[in-house]
């Protein structure tokens, strides 16, 4: 028999980086559309193609992705987790390829309601997963890992679509390099949509990659784990519904999720829009150069946020806190969102772009951040099918509040009064974070829900 710290990191190795991986690819085809936008403005083929159209388009894929959210968690725990996010991902991948016959608003808010459609479920999906294989008490640093892919795309991503926005005016010319990039980024997924099927199990006792000792010894910790845990008489589909604190993290959410998508999604036309108006960028510029500097500009405040938040997730687990620190997280987030607001109307010419990037930076440290904190604290409240219903409420609801919401809202207000209203929300999320009811517990970072064959041999 190993250690548990030997087996543990058998099992991280193995799984961990697929995931990653594979919820990269889930960023960046949700969110390349901020990219593509800019090209797909100028395109006379496409019409009105402004930020209006934008705005909706973004907006719409949050309602189809919120409707299926709970039932697609439930899904996976009676289908199997390996069939079900295989699904997930062949079904986004081909919708994203599909927004190459994009041919106008219309068929654009098409596209986008069927990728909230085809993508609904993937991360409650993955929590869930990994709450199959990690115990609580070993999961926050693989947590912390995982979540971090969300800023990675962003910042990769940005840089992968600069490139292809940039170099696709050397490509065959029957695509436009907006075609080009959902098409070279949606391929991998139903690539690796298929390779799940080959590469992940339902659960340990069908991991052949184990012996059969180490399968043993991996489902006595878990079912350990499931023992210990604070409130496991909470575990039935009700107690979701029928417990106040999820209510009010679903609220919190959603008011953080108004700035994380602000962030997400008009990051590259607050820069292009900087640009333009300090000079950086002129009619003469280049589509394609302009969009590679656009492209460029905007990884920085996500390569920042990777760091950012790693940082803060390891002081709460170390501390074995959650609240302050996701109040200290949104507080970030209102003070860059701020900045960045108030930055190109107020600062000197010449720092405008700077100010703008920084704060930025600050507030996708702050919204990227909060992640570990925040999604520590269902663990707390429930377990079992509980955990996995209330981890989908969560996340649909919120999503819903700031996703849909949110963008219109911005595309209404402007940006500047648009980001100081995120600002405000992100407030707001700071101080209910600090009088958020959670009983007292051990450091740990998500949710301990066993598949169903597992929990019925307990």
């Amino acid at each position: 028999m190993i250690s548990e710290q030997a087996l543990l990191r058998k099992v991280s190795r193995r799984l961990l980086p697929f995931c990653i991986l594979c919820y990269f690819f889930n960023y960046l085809d949700r969110l390349n559309i901020s990219l593509a936008k800019l090209p797909m403005s100028l395109d006379k083929n496409l019409g009105r193609f402004d930020d209006r159209v934008f705005a909706i388009g973004t907006a719409l894929f949050f309602l189809g992705y919120c409707v299926f959210e709970i039932p697609s968690n439930l899904l996976q725990q009676k289908v199997g987790a390996r069939r079900w996010i295989a699904r997930i991902m062949i079904s986004w991948g081909v919708i994203s390829t599909c927004f190459i016959f994009t041919r106008g608003a219309k068929s654009f808010y098409v596209l986008r309601l069927l990728l909230g459609l085809g993508e609904a479920g993937f991360f409650p999906g993955m929590l869930l997963y990994l709450s199959y294989w990690i115990p609580r008490h070993h999961k926050a640093r693989a947590a912390a890992f995982f979540l971090t892919s969300t800023a990675i795309a962003g910042c990769l991503g940005s840089l992968i679509c600069g490139a292809i926005l940039y170099y696709a005016q050397y490509f065959p010319s029957h695509l436009k390099p907006w075609q080009y990039l959902f098409l070279l980024e949606g391929i991998p997924t139903i690539v690796l949509g298929f390779l799940t099927l080959l590469f992940l199990n339902d659960s340990p006792k069908d991991a052949r990659w184990l012996s059969v000792d180490e399968r043993s010894q991996l489902l006595a910790l878990l079912a350990k784990d499931h023992d210990s845990h604070p409130a496991p008489h909470l575990a039935a589909f009700k107690h979701a519904f029928a417990t106040p604190q999820v209510w009010l993290l679903t609220f919190i959410y959603a008011c953080h999720s108004f700035g994380f998508y602000a962030i997400n999604y008009w990051t590259p036309t607050l820069i292009k829009q900087t640009l333009t108006d300090t000079g950086a960028l002129t009619p003469k510029t280049p589509p394609p150069l302009a969009d590679l500097y656009v492209a460029l500009l905007s990884a920085i405040p996500f390569g920042v946020a990777v760091v950012g938040m790693i940082l803060i997730g390891r002081s709460s687990d170390k501390r074995g806190e959650r609240k302050k620190h996701l109040a200290f997280a949104c507080g970030l987030a209102a003070i860059g969102l701020s900045l960045a607001a108030l930055a190109p109307a107020f600062a000197p010419r010449d720092l405008a772009t700077m100010l703008t990037i920084s704060g930025l930076a600050i507030a996708a440290v702050g919204t990227f951040g909060s992640f570990g904190p925040f999604w520590s604290m269902p663990n707390a409240l429930l377990t079992g099918t509980a955990a996995a219903t209330a981890i989908a409420l969560i996340n649909s609801l919120g999503n819903l509040g700031g996703g849909f919401i949110g963008p219109p809202t911005i595309h209404a207000l402007g940006f500047q009064h648009g980001l100081l209203l995120a600002a405000a929300l992100a407030t707001v999320a700071a101080v209910l974070s600090l009088s958020l009811p959670l009983p007292q517990r051990a450091p740990g970072a998500f949710p301990v829900v066993l598949p169903d064959s597992a929990q019925a041999r307990n």
